[in-house]
């Protein structure tokens, strides 16, 4: 069971104007648990809208850009200025803005994926090293109980070795060109120069690779990708399909698709060891399915009997009571509190969250599936045969 910490952390945001899902998505999750106190922000691209969504959200200090928001934070007495800066942006923006943040001495929690380039997030985690600060990244799936609870009997060796993982993420909410009509959320993410290389997979096949490897622990040794852009005009790919070969011999399937008409927010994992096998469905957050092999099915559900630690940690209520995103999304905010109190030398035990380290094997993964599809070494034709 989370408790709430002795001190908040004194947060500002960049992005995540009143207008904007996310934005308010991350204002619940660090409110949640009673972990920070969001203080400043720098919530739009221009300086009108940024300073009317502070005002509109009670901010102590609203500012016009992310830029004025650290240089006015720093002139500041220590006690009062933002010790973490929360960064909601498009994708675009992540890399100068947390880059930013770091240089002045503030821990950083980024939206995924972590940067447009692989080379960009590795600046940052050694960055983030050498000024000995938190760089977290909101693969906010990792936070649900049951995932947790998945990943820890994996680590138990109850499934034995891990032989094939397959991960699914299926929406539908771009099945046509909403990016030509004005929405919002499609517009920057249809934008290769906002979105980066990817499109399905920076936007949730990013969650599939974090989810798959944050279970099984198993490191991607290489893959071959097949990606489409099944929208007339679509800039970026809206579907992929890849084949996964793990280090030590597993196999992977990881299928990413915003294309899938009638999907709202599918996310699955199955893992197949040799002496058994998990099921998790993002839909159905509170259980989790397992076969051990030669004996009937069990089912475990949050808050029930029979979990692991990390998933008891990982609830908030009893049993029945249904918990999901939002909750998964504050474990992990209420985690990154206690990394960054860890940092500041306060004598608590770090939490469990993805990373910056995570947030770059992410956009290597990322760059691995565009530079697979465009190469045609990878298919073995079919023979034609003589009925033909």
């Amino acid at each position: 069971m989370l408790r709430e910490p002795a001190r908040s952390i004194r947060l500002g945001m960049v992005g995540g104007g009143t207008d904007a899902f996310i934005g308010g998505v991350h204002r619940m999750a660090a409110r949640l648990d009673g972990a920070y106190d969001l203080l400043a922000g720098a919530l739009s691209s221009t300086a009108e809208r940024s300073l009317a969504s502070a005002e509109a959200l009670g901010l102590s200090r609203g500012y016009g850009s992310y830029q004025a928001m650290l240089e006015g934070e720093l002139d500041l007495p220590e006690g009062e200025r933002i010790e973490a800066v929360s960064i909601v942006t498009p994708n675009h923006l992540h890399y100068p803005v947390a880059r930013a943040a770091l240089e002045a001495g503030m821990h950083v929690i980024c939206d995924k994926p972590m940067t447009l380039t692989s080379k960009e997030a590795d600046e940052l985690v050694e960055l983030a090293q050498a000024r000995g600060l938190v760089l977290a990244v909101t693969y906010n799936y990792t936070g649900y109980p049951m995932v947790r609870q998945a990943r820890a009997m994996v680590q138990a060796g109850e499934l034995g070795a891990i032989r094939k993982v397959v991960v699914e993420y299926h929406q539908g909410w771009l099945a046509t060109k909403a990016e030509a009509e004005g929405v919002k959320q499609a517009t920057w993410r249809a934008d290769p120069a906002k979105a980066g290389i990817a499109g399905a997979m920076g936007d949730i096949g990013s969650h599939a690779e974090n989810l798959m490897s944050t279970v099984t622990g198993l490191e991607v040794e290489a893959l071959s990708a097949d990606t489409t852009r099944f929208v007339p005009g679509r800039a970026l790919e809206d579907d992929a399909s890849i084949l996964v070969r793990f280090q030590g011999g597993a196999r992977g399937v990881l299928l990413a698709t915003q294309v899938a008409v009638g999907a709202e927010n599918d996310l699955r994992i199955r893992v197949f060891g040799e002496k058994g096998s998990l099921t998790w469905h993002q839909e159905e957050p509170n259980r989790l399915v397992h076969h051990p092999l030669g004996e009937p099915m069990r089912i475990y559900t949050r808050g029930g009997p029979g979990l692991h630690v990390q998933a008891e940690d990982a609830s908030r209520i009893p049993a029945g009571h249904p918990e999901g995103f939002l909750e998964a999304f504050a474990n992990l905010y209420a985690e990154i509190a206690s990394s960054i109190r860890a940092a500041q030398g306060e004598q608590v035990t770090p939490g469990d969250h993805p990373t910056g380290v995570e947030g770059a094997r992410g956009m290597r993964f990322i760059e691995a599936t565009v530079a697979s599809a465009a190469s045609d070494v990878k298919w073995t034709p079919l023979p034609v045969g003589a009925s033909s």
